[in-house]
């Protein structure tokens, strides 16, 4: 990570800091995570940082809004905080670059996206709303200009962008692309654009959609806030590709496939934004489907790890040939139900896990040697926790 994204992500870690260190004490807890917590290495130095917990507040049990917490760097341990109330299924959250302004989806049939402005004293304020013009909004990125949001409507299989004022807020919507073609893949009633993300270089922004077993790119506009598509690659029918995820070196890319249970590496060329699948490969969890959530990948591109949703496990892989190829090492329990979302902390030192089912979230600590995962604090009580934004 350069200077410029470390100062940023600390100014947001800044202003959530001091809005919840006198938060609630963490709430009681569930299962311990796998072989309990790990002992902490001797001098490890200690500090306090935020997070926000994403939630379904429709769902039996839901949230009122976006929590707030802090974790320790250290120990892993979370303390609940304040909701942030006013918005409506925030089931995915994404970071301004700036560090002032967090934006969530509104996860619900008119689809929605929100724009939170954070304040240190903890006043944090809604700035408002815009409609995605499609529903069922699943996921959102900012684009590193900091000028644009992207959003992808999962029900509807399209996706939106919107431009993004100085103080963060949200404009009227400037396109909106519908995949039309090709064909529902098996089993499909429709496109169901699952996510979009940017390339590392910024160049491309990438729609994984699981209802037609395709990866879109396009070109944005940076004047116009339009999109234009410039490549598109296939997956095989009923793989059900679902979040992809690029290795730092900006050459290749890992997609977890939902519905074959597959993980898949996959070529990217950033001067055509084309993306060339691979064969998809075990996700380590035996047969059946497991609904594969989310790869992440260490920043130094050494390991990879996966989110098995119904094997309830976290797969973890070695990056071999300098991104070309995942070989697969282990799984670990998740030690949560359904886990949804996983997020590493900025150090890279913890990777966090939001499991739906069980309302946990879970806390693993790295090694930065050979990548094992091994149970950090415990896991606490987070209503229908979907998504995890350790700051």
């Amino acid at each position: 990570m350069n200077h410029t994204a470390t100062s940023r992500r600390s100014l947001l870690g800044a202003l959530l800091a001091g809005a919840v260190l006198s938060a609630a004490p963490t709430a009681p807890a569930r299962t311990a995570a796998p072989g309990g917590p790990a002992p902490v290495p001797p001098g490890a130095p200690r500090a306090i940082r935020p997070l926000l917990l994403g939630t379904y507040t429709s769902a039996e049990g839901g949230g009122t809004g976006i929590g707030t917490a802090t974790y320790d760097t250290t120990t892993g341990a979370i303390a609940t905080g304040p909701v942030i109330t006013g918005v409506d299924n925030p089931s995915y959250l994404a970071p301004h670059p700036s560090g002032s302004t967090v934006y969530a989806v509104d996860e619900q049939d008119r689809g929605a996206v929100t724009a939170v402005a954070l304040a240190p004293d903890g006043a944090h304020r809604v700035l408002g709303s815009r409609d995605t013009g499609g529903a069922g909004p699943t996921h959102l990125c900012v684009h590193p200009t900091g000028e644009w949001l992207l959003s992808a409507n999962y029900t509807s299989g399209s996706v939106a962008v919107h431009p993004l004022a100085a103080d963060g807020s949200i404009g009227e919507r400037t396109d909106l692309v519908t995949h039309t073609s090709p064909p529902p893949g098996p089993g499909q009633n429709g496109p169901h654009a699952h996510q979009i993300v940017t390339s590392p270089d910024g160049g491309h922004v990438l729609a994984v959609d699981l209802g037609n077993d395709t990866v879109y790119t396009y070109r944005l506009d940076t004047t116009a806030g339009t999109l234009t598509e410039v490549s598109r690659a296939a997956l095989k029918p009923g793989a059900g590709p679902r979040h992809l995820t690029f290795h730092p070196g900006g050459r290749f890319a890992y997609l977890a496939c939902e519905l074959d249970n597959t993980a898949v590496v996959c070529g990217y060329d950033p001067v055509t934004g084309t993306l060339t699948p691979g064969t998809g490969q075990s996700t380590g969890t035996g047969p059946g489907t497991s609904y594969p959530a989310q790869l992440l990948v260490t920043a130094d591109g050494a390991f990879a790890y996966l989110a098995n949703r119904g094997h309830n496990s976290l797969t973890r892989y070695a990056v071999e040939q300098d991104g070309a190829a995942l070989r697969l090492l282990d799984t670990v329990p998740v030690g949560g139900d359904f886990p949804r979302q996983i997020a590493f902390s900025p150090d890279g030192a913890l990777l966090f896990a939001a499991n739906q089912r069980s309302s946990t979230v879970t806390v693993f600590r790295v090694d930065r040697a050979d990548g094992a995962l091994s149970g950090a604090g415990r896991p606490v009580a987070a209503p229908v926790a979907v998504c995890v934004l350790p700051l």
